[in-house]
């Protein structure tokens, strides 16, 4: 499997936590539509098939990220 650049799923994730509180604060469907299309790019990034999956696998993959490492998952 192709692995996605360290750099751009660090920008990846910030781009969408961001637009995550702007759409908790807005809701505009702009920022909604964002949201999909990186969530979407996020999943195909990292081979998996929901954003919070894609999310704890793209910050494992960030230099520095130890395996063991379950603290990036949310309860």
């Amino acid at each position: 499997m192709l692995m996605a650049h360290p750099t751009v799923l660090r920008n990846l994730i910030e781009q969408y936590d961001t637009l995550r509180i702007l759409h908790a604060e807005d809701g505009s469907p702009e920022v909604r539509r964002r949201m999909e299309d990186i969530a979407y790019t996020l999943c195909v990034s990292t081979g998996t098939r929901d954003i919070d999956a894609a999310l704890i696998a793209a910050r494992h993959q960030l230099p520095g990220a130890r395996p063991q490492d379950d603290s990036l998952v949310s309860a």
